[in-house]
C-alpha cells in the first residue's frame, strides 16, 4: 500500500505527538466541515492575491493522489477556489486542497465532500491574470511545505509529513495511535490517566 494511504485514520494529533509535538499549520487553517479528512501528496501552488490562474494550470497537471497546498500569501479577500475547480479535481483523482486564503461556494463543497482546509470563505471573485508558480518549495499556514510532502487532514487541521521522515512518523504513529486505543479501553472501566501513566508521582514526591 502506499505510504501516504497508511496514514489514513490516524488523527492528526498523534501524527504531531510523533513529530517532536510539531508539524500542524496555524489553527486558522481548517476545514470546511468537521468531517472532512484528507491524505495524499503535496502539490504545491502560489498565487498573487486575490487572482487563481495559476490554480487552474496546477489542476490540468495534478497526478492522481496529489493535494492541492495553496499559497495565497493568507489573502482572504477573494475566493480563490470553489465548486467548478472542485467538480474539475474529483474528475481527476485530486484528494483535496488546502488554502492559505480563501475558498467560496462552501455550502456546494461540503455537500460534495470534497475536502477543503482554508483560511476563510469569501464569496468575491479573483483575477486569471499572474501565473505564480507549481511545485516549489512554499510557506502554507506557516509551515513550509515541499512537493511530494505527505498532507493529513482531519477535524483538528492539517499537518504536513515530510517524505525523508514518512516512515519513521508512520510507525511512531501507528505506535500511539494503538498504545492510546488500549488506554481507552482501560479508562472506560474506570481507571485514570494519572494512575496509568504514572502521573501520580510527580505531584507525590
Amino acid at each position: 500500500m502506499d505510504i501516504a494511504d497508511l496514514f489514513k485514520g490516524i488523527p492528526t494529533g498523534n501524527i504531531c505527538d510523533s513529530n517532536n509535538r510539531e508539524g500542524s499549520m496555524d489553527e486558522e487553517i481548517k476545514p470546511l466541515h468537521y468531517k472532512f479528512e484528507v491524505t495524499g501528496y503535496a502539490m504545491t501552488v502560489t498565487c498573487e492575491p486575490g487572482d487563481n490562474l495559476t490554480i487552474h494550470k496546477a489542476i490540468a497537471e495534478a497526478k492522481p493522489g496529489s493535494v492541492l497546498v495553496i499559497d495565497c500569501k493568507g489573502y482572504t479577500g477573494a475566493g480563490v477556489f470553489g465548486e467548478l475547480f472542485a467538480t474539475s479535481c474529483i474528475s481527476h483523482g485530486i484528494r483535496g486542497v488546502v488554502i492559505d486564503g480563501a475558498c467560496r461556494d462552501k455550502g456546494d463543497l461540503i455537500e460534495m465532500n470534497f475536502p477543503v482546509f482554508s483560511r476563510g470563505v469569501n464569496p468575491n471573485g479573483t483575477l486569471k491574470e499572474t501565473y505564480g508558480e507549481i511545485n516549489t518549495v512554499i510557506e502554507c499556514g506557516g509551515r513550509i511545505v515541499k512537493p511530494g510532502d505527505i498532507i493529513v487532514g482531519d477535524a483538528d487541521g492539517i499537518v504536513v509529513i515530510p517524505q525523508e521522515k514518512a516512515q519513521e512518523i508512520l510507525e511512531k504513529s501507528q505506535a500511539k495511535k494503538s498504545k492510546e486505543d488500549e488506554l481507552k479501553v482501560l479508562l472506560a472501566q474506570g481507571k485514570t490517566t494519572a494512575e496509568l501513566m504514572g502521573f501520580e508521582k510527580k505531584w507525590n514526591k
